[in-house]
């Protein structure tokens, strides 16, 4: 460490260190100094105790800035310092206000990269979308007057569950920039979410749970249409998603999980498939019925990759929209693939199956529910219940079992 009085002169005159950077304090403005690294640069810095933590300030680069310019600069940081301004958390907040809200997105998505695909896609859906135009908004000129105004028109021109949706994805993004991104001191650059303005004036719009389910006497007919499909159309699609479908209700999967089942996930032998990576986060283990082993097996004579349900274009069967609109239509009956698992938490609620065993095969949690944390889960204890629900379907669908292939 030297102490000297710095001028033009003198800066010009420094040698570069070895290793490292070395730092050269003004004998006469205390904490101004300059910094000269083995790279060849020099630049002006002030180093001053900021709520008792030594902090060092960065003026400019010589010959970018003169020395009498870097002084100056030194005089009003220690000026602020004096009247208790943070300089540092002062010209963060100033980048920071210059933040956008797609570049806030574009931090958000890089730092929670472990997110699914699709929600990735719904989110630029939407920013791309009745949201583009606040795209180039910077974060901090989105005010709680302007949600209001956004969502009441989203309310008019779009279903509540849409309009929530847009308020729920921009929530996410200041709820990421309050947390992400603070000043030196640790104080969130982002501390006030506008969108919280919806709870405060109990705004948020009361989305109707769907109730749609399969009717028992719509059974026979969709089964019956379904085969068509699987058979008839000849359209290699619909015959994979013919038995996929079957298989959402005959275990109440989710549609993704369904459709990213691995073969390496199915225990023939032990008639149980695994679904790692569940909405819950919780792994599940199903018991398979009969039918669900003869679709199995039946699958395992079409096997062109790791996937259940495959597809050459995209491996696994990632776009059965067009086969369900077919069968659909063939039919008459309307139903999405969620109302295939509520079709079956129908059924077995209406064979008296218990609510525990109802909740473990669809992979319920119910944190309010301490003896539920007590009872060990054992998929062959699910064995039965399972084979009831199918044994249900079977009668009323009319299931063939010379479609599909035993034990």
């Amino acid at each position: 460490m030297s102490t000297c009085k710095i001028t033009k002169s003198f800066v010009d005159k420094l040698a570069l260190p070895e290793k490292g950077q070395v730092f050269y304090r003004d004998s006469e403005l205390k904490g101004f100094a300059v910094r000269v690294t083995t790279g060849g640069s020099k630049a002006f810095v002030l180093e001053k105790r900021i709520n008792r933590k030594l902090k060092r300030i960065t003026l400019g680069r010589y010959p970018e800035i003169t020395v009498e310019m870097a002084r100056k600069e030194a005089l009003k940081y220690l000026g602020e310092i004096a009247t208790g301004i943070d300089p540092i958390a002062k010209r963060q907040q100033a980048q920071a206000e210059q933040m956008t809200l797609w570049q806030v997105w574009q931090d958000y998505r890089r730092i929670k990269s472990y997110l699914k695909d699709k929600t990735y896609v719904q989110y630029e859906m939407y920013l791309n979308g009745e949201l583009e135009d606040w795209k180039n908004k910077r974060l901090v000129d989105i005010t709680k007057d302007m949600i209001s105004t956004r969502h009441g028109r989203l309310l008019k021109s779009h279903s509540p569950s849409y309009a929530n949706t847009a308020m729920r994805i921009l929530s996410a993004i200041y709820k990421f920039a309050k947390d992400q991104y603070e000043d030196s001191n640790g104080l969130s650059l982002f501390p006030h979410n506008p969108v919280d303005r919806l709870g405060q004036i109990k705004a948020w719009a009361k989305e109707p749970r769907r109730q749609t389910v399969i009717k028992p006497k719509q059974f026979e007919l969709w089964y019956k249409e379904l085969q068509a499909m699987k058979f008839n159309t000849g359209a290699e699609s619909h015959h994979v998603v013919a038995d996929y479908l079957l298989f959402l209700l005959l275990t109440g999967l989710r549609k993704n999980e369904g459709a990213t089942l691995t073969w390496s996930n199915v225990d023939l032998d032990e008639g149980t498939i695994y679904i790692p990576d569940t909405k819950n986060k919780e792994p599940l283990t199903l018991p398979l019925s009969d039918v669900l082993i003869g679709i199995l097996n039946y699958r395992l004579r079409f096997k062109t990759n790791e996937y259940v349900f495959s597809s050459r274009k995209t491996k696994y069967l990632a776009h059965p929209e067009q086969a369900l609109k077919h069968l659909c239509e063939t039919s008459g009956i309307k139903f999405t693939f969620h109302d295939l698992r509520r079709t079956f938490i129908t059924v077995a609620e209406s064979l008296d199956i218990s609510s525990y065993a109802i909740k473990r095969l669809v992979n319920h949690k119910n944190g309010s529910d301490v003896t539920e944390g007590y009872i060990i889960n054992n998929h062959d204890r699910l064995r039965a219940p399972m084979q009831r629900i199918t044994d249900f379907f079977k009668e009323n669908c009319k299931i063939n079992m010379d479609y599909y292939v035993s034990r």
